[in-house]
C-alpha cells in the first residue's frame, strides 16, 4: 500500500488496517518458523507497512492535539 493511500485514510480505517497487518505479520512469522514461507521479504514488507501505518496514526493524533491546543 502506498504512503499516499495510507495518509488519505481516516483514523478508524487506519486502526483496522493496523490490526489486519499485525495479524498478517503473525501468520507470516508462523509460516517462517514452520518453513512454509517462500519469500521472507514478505515479512519485512509487512513490518514496513505496519510502521508506515503507525507513523501516520501518530502524525494525525499529534495534528489533532496541536489543533486543540491552538484553540
Amino acid at each position: 500500500m502506498e504512503l499516499d493511500e495510507i495518509r488519505q485514510m481516516n483514523t478508524g480505517d487506519l486502526r483496522v488496517k493496523e490490526r489486519e497487518t499485525r495479524e498478517e505479520i503473525f501468520r507470516l512469522r508462523l509460516k517462517l518458523k514452520t518453513n512454509q514461507l517462500d519469500k521472507s521479504a514478505a515479512l519485512n514488507g509487512a513490518r514496513r507497512e505496519l510502521a508506515r501505518i503507525l507513523t501516520v496514526i501518530k502524525q494525525k493524533s499529534a495534528g489533532a492535539d496541536g489543533a486543540a491546543k491552538a484553540k
